[in-house]
Order: structure tokens, then C-alpha cells, then sequence
């Protein structure tokens, strides 16, 4: 396994313009002491289903980062580029700021919260952004206030950030350029801030264009599918919304990077809580999908438009809904899009579905990885010609995130001639 302080031969330059290109390079989080946060308590608060067995998690984890090397993929992980960007003094500054709620805490207790985080170490400092901090933790003669003595020794001065395993909400790559989501719950609105200093000040990543800013409208990685070089579908529903589709949009038009942009309204309820939960691509013309989705859901088509606006960029044009797999396919200039359904009938593909049995990771076109448990999915794609490499997520799972959730690939190389 390769990562940020290694001696790799070679860097890779990022960049990703399909979703089954071959994955070169791709960044994970090793779940970590944030896990250990959660308890009965707090869980619904911080988007867990349940309480995780952490070690076992990161065993499965662990399993999940090596299939990937294995096939010859560089696995970053996340706290080794944080810890790596937080040794430059303007990160640390930036990363102690995004930690401080201030309207939370008060003036007083803020103001002591921020001088002790300014003292701590670039290591330190990193696993606290990561695993939070409660008031016990923080030392007693830094800031006695009302807001300490009501609160419980437990209760969190900073927030911790369990859901920093599913790299893929936070930020994705498209084509050169990275968009840092507007993450839509309040229990991950942080993760932007960290993944945004990571990517301005880590060497690796210092010279990379935004395609997308943290500071818009919200928009989660999970909903944006990278369908064929230049064309986007976004999922809007409970974290993605429209004019987050709409902005999106009107950025990677104005970039350059794209040319076709498909809204594609979904459920807004947990078990749909992104599109990558109802349909993943695991060939350059071939998804496999939720039965219940393929004939409900539609897409409304965005384009650049002919006139120009008084600020210098072209309007949208906004045509549909269509059937979402027609309007893709229309997008993608494929006559069709071939479909694996998920399960072999209601029951089963509904449990499977819950079980992230559509969240797939391509590692190539017809090689994807998959959570193990869901068996009847799997022997679809099988069946299809998928090549499944089949992974542990008893664990990993509880968050409600399956392999595309936990990856957020960097760089992938070019779609096969003729693809």
C-alpha cells in the first residue's frame, strides 16, 4: 500500500472523467477513534444505523485497502494527508478555526478551545479534528463558563467525525479538477473544511483547481455519477438539492469539463439517501440498479445554452424529465444502457439495496467490488460478465456507506478505445 510520505516512484496526476476507468489512484480513511464516539446515545445524531465494533471495522477496512492494492491501486489515506497539511502553519490555523463553533460555546470557553488547539502538534491536532473533544478533555484551567458547568464531562466541546469513512460524500474529482461538497447534514459540515485545507495545502494536491466550492449550495459527492467523459448525472433528494444541481452544473460548464448535466430526483429517505444507492456504473454502458428505480426514475437534462449572460457565461438550458435511463443513454450517444438489477425479486432486492448491494466501486470496466453479503446481486453481475471482488462490511456497513462510499478515486485512467 502506497501513501502521502512514501517513496513513490512516480505521481500520479489526478484526474477522472468516467466512473469505471482504471482506478489509479484512490482516497480512503481508515476508520479510526471517531468511531468510538458513538454510543446509543448519540448515534442517530451522527448518521450510524448502529453502534460499530471499531476493530473489526478497521479489519474489514484494512481487507477493503488491500484488495485495492492488490490490483495495483495507490491507496492514499486520509489522516496521513491531513497530518501531512497540517505541518504547514496556514492548514493549522485554518484547521483550529473550523474546529471552534464559537456561537456554541461563547466567547470565553471559544477563545480558550482555540489557544489550546493552537498549541497542539500537527499530529495531535489532526486526530482531534478526527476523533473530537470532549469538555473533560479539555484542560480545566482553560476556560471556566457557564457553558462548561452545563454541559456533561462527556458531552463534545468539538465534534467528532465518524463519517469521515465515506470519502466519497466530501469530495470528488472531475476530470482535473476537485469539488469540495456542501455537505447537507449538520453532523458532517465540518468534514468540507478539513478535506478543503487538505487539498490546498498538501503538496500533492497545492496546484488543483476547484470544480466546485464548499460554500455552495449543497451538493454530495455520493449523488454525482461521472457517467462518460463530459457527462454528469446528480442525484437531488435528502442531501443534494436543486439549485446544488443547478450550480454544479453551471460550474463544470463554465470549466470546460463538461457538457451534459442530468438532475435526477431520487427518494429523500435514508435507505435513498444518495444516487450511488440505487445505481452504480460497472461498465462503460452498464449499471447495476435498484428494480424499484428503473422505470421511476427520470432526469431533467441540463446544457449550456446559446445566449450569454450579462456576467460573460452561457445560460442553461433545462429540457425533460425523461426516463433516466433513456436520457442517460442519450447523453452518453450509447443506443442503450444495459441494466443488472439488484436481487431476484422484491424482498431480496429491497434488503440488498439497504445493504449497499447497488454501491459498487469499479476498479475497470467489469471489475467491481462489493460488499459479500449481498449474494444474490453479486451472482447477477456475475452472471453478467462482472467480474465481483466480494469484501466484509458487517461493520463498515452500519454507517450506511458500501465500497463507492468509502473510496473517492483521485485518478483513473481513460476508457478503452471503442468503449
Amino acid at each position: 500500500m502506497t501513501g502521502p510520505g512514501k517513496d513513490n516512484t512516480t505521481t500520479i496526476t489526478p484526474g477522472v472523467d468516467s466512473e469505471v476507468g482504471p482506478l489509479r489512484s484512490v482516497l480512503l480513511h481508515r476508520p479510526g477513534g471517531e468511531l468510538t464516539r458513538l454510543t446509543p446515545r448519540n448515534n442517530d445524531q451522527l448518521l450510524f444505523d448502529s453502534i460499530p465494533w471499531v476493530e473489526r471495522a478497521q479489519q474489514e477496512h484494512d481487507a477493503f485497502a488491500e484488495v485495492l492494492a492488490s490490483r495495483g491501486v495507490e491507496v492514499l489515506l486520509l489522516a496521513d494527508v491531513l497530518g501531512e497539511s497540517l505541518a504547514d502553519p496556514r492548514a493549522h490555523a485554518a484547521g483550529v478555526h473550523a474546529a471552534v463553533d464559537e456561537r456554541r460555546l461563547g466567547g470565553e470557553l471559544a477563545d480558550a478551545l482555540r489557544s489550546h488547539l493552537s498549541g497542539l502538534g500537527a499530529g495531535t491536532l489532526r486526530e482531534t479534528l478526527m476523533r473530537g473533544m470532549t469538555f473533560e478533555e479539555l484542560p480545566a484551567s482553560e476556560g471556566a463558563s457557564l457553558v462548561r458547568k452545563m454541559h456533561h464531562a462527556h458531552d463534545f466541546v468539538v465534534d467528532p467525525l465518524p463519517n469521515l469513512l465515506f470519502t466519497r460524500d466530501s469530495s470528488a474529482w472531475i476530470a482535473d479538477r476537485v469539488a469540495i461538497s456542501s455537505l447537507a447534514m449538520p453532523a458532517r459540515s465540518r468534514e468540507t473544511a478539513l478535506l478543503d485545507l487538505a487539498y490546498a495545502y498538501h503538496p500533492r494536491f497545492r496546484g488543483a483547481a476547484r470544480a466546485y466550492g464548499a460554500h455552495s449550495a449543497p451538493v454530495e459527492g455520493g449523488d454525482v455519477l461521472l457517467l462518460a467523459p463530459g457527462v454528469l448525472a446528480v442525484g437531488v433528494g435528502e442531501r443534494t438539492t436543486a439549485a446544488g444541481a443547478e450550480s454544479l452544473a453551471r460550474s463544470v460548464f463554465a470549466d470546460g469539463i463538461a457538457h451534459t448535466v442530468l438532475a435526477v430526483p431520487i427518494a429523500q429517505n435514508r435507505a435513498t439517501m444518495h444516487l450511488d444507492t440505487v445505481c452504480t456504473m460497472v461498465g462503460p454502458d452498464a449499471v447495476v440498479m435498484y428494480p424499484l428505480a428503473r422505470d421511476s426514475l427520470v432526469a431533467y437534462t441540463m446544457r449550456p445554452g446559446e445566449d450569454v449572460t450579462a456576467d460573460g457565461a452561457r445560460d442553461l438550458r433545462v429540457d425533460g424529465p425523461k426516463p433516466f435511463l433513456d436520457a442517460a443513454a442519450a447523453a452518453m450517444g450509447i443506443d442503450r444502457l444495459r441494466v443488472i438489477d439488484t436481487g431476484l425479486d422484491p424482498v431480496t432486492a429491497e434488503r440488498e439495496q439497504w445493504d449497499d448491494g447497488n454501491n459498487t466501486l469499479a476498479l475497470a470496466p467489469g471489475v467491481v467490488v462489493g460488499y459479500e453479503r449481498n449474494t444474490q446481486t453479486n451472482a447477477r453481475l456475475e452472471e453478467a460478465g462482472i467480474e465481483v471482488l466480494a469484501i466484509a462490511g458487517s461493520e463498515l456497513g452500519s454507517g450506511r456507506g458500501g465500497p463507492r462510499c468509502m473510496s473517492c478515486p483521485i485518478a483513473r485512467g481513460p476508457l478503452p478505445s471503442g468503449s
